[in-house]
């Protein structure tokens, strides 16, 4: 599976996310950081048809509020 990296803007601030996805149980989960922070887990709610964390310390994450 490949990392992925790419670059946006919330609010006019910049964050540097990193995902990389492995699997656990036969599904594809991601530990998610930004700016070279602690990684987050993560992973596709194909009911809500987006990406959800399953970790109780990515709901701090600043960015992580407009996205729910």
């Amino acid at each position: 599976m490949k990392k992925h990296r790419f670059e946006l803007r919330v609010d006019g601030v910049p964050y540097e996310v990193k995902a990389i996805p492995f699997e656990y149980n036969d599904e594809t989960r991601y530990r998610v950081s930004y700016n070279g922070g602690e990684e987050n887990i993560f992973v596709w709610d194909a009911q809500m048809n987006r990406m959800c964390a399953i970790d109780n310390d990515a709901s701090e994450i600043p960015w992580f509020s407009h996205f729910i």
